[in-house]
């Protein structure tokens, strides 16, 4: 039965390889959601934000408007 070892040595080394490359594909699998989740909120962030920048923008405009009529 020695001629068997090293195809069960192979074996138990592709398994072990298989089982890192199952293991990775997880971790990376959960790392990429949570990217994803985090990108998700920084672009709904990023629009609040450019939404009230816009809004700043019209109050401060309007505020010139009243004060150039003011001078007048």
């Amino acid at each position: 039965m020695s001629g068997s070892e090293p195809a069960i040595a192979q074996l138990t080394e592709i398994t072990e390889r298989v089982d890192r490359l199952v293991e990775l594909c997880r971790r990376l699998s959960e790392e990429n959601r949570v990217l994803r989740q985090s990108q998700e909120h920084l672009a709904t962030e990023r629009a609040q934000l450019l939404a009230r920048n816009e809004q700043a923008r019209s109050r401060v405009e309007a505020m010139i408007l009243r004060l150039k009529s003011l001078e007048q």
